[in-house]
């Protein structure tokens, strides 16, 4: 039960990305128009991408909240109550490393983030495991090869 309503968190905030991505492209209005949630969202089921791609990946899952480059400004930015992490930051956060452990807990759920707020980010690792029809190490190849495109991502 507790999955399925990560699962619908998930796909709640892909489709309110969707729909800003959506009425940002074909809008007109001024800037601050544009700022404003949309009134309706519909829920679609999150896309299957291949567990050996961190970049496919990171654009179905990340890229809606987190922006195309990973600069925290998604097409869904305007519906969040706390901005997302500029995720290109991270190893200049952390002394020029790559804190990839902490990623790696974070995306599975492991490790709270207090810049997440009351938990917007999805916590992707059940998601991911359900994905994987419960196959542990699939769900690990994923996160894996997400956290290793993040940290190809960061700023020099």
């Amino acid at each position: 039960m507790f999955l399925k309503a990560k699962f619908a968190v998930v796909v709640t905030v892909l489709a309110v990305s969707i729909s800003l991505s959506a009425q940002t492209s074909s809008s007109t209005q001024p800037a601050a128009a544009k700022r404003q949630p949309a009134t309706k969202i519909t829920k679609i089921p999150a896309s299957y991408t291949p567990p050996s791609s961190g970049r496919a990946m990171y654009t179905a899952y990340c890229a809606s909240c987190h922006g195309e480059a990973g600069r925290g400004d998604g097409p869904a930015v305007s519906a969040l109550k706390v901005e997302p992490t500029n995720l290109t930051l991270l190893a200049a956060k952390n002394r020029g490393v790559f804190p990839d452990s902490t990623v790696a807990a974070v995306i599975r759920g492991d490790k709270p983030a207090p810049a997440h707020g009351s938990k917007e980010m999805p916590v992707w690792g059940p998601i991911f495991l359900h994905m994987s029809q419960h196959d542990p190490g699939q769900m690990q190849m994923r996160v894996h090869n997400l956290t290793l495109y993040l940290e190809s991502i960061q700023r020099k």
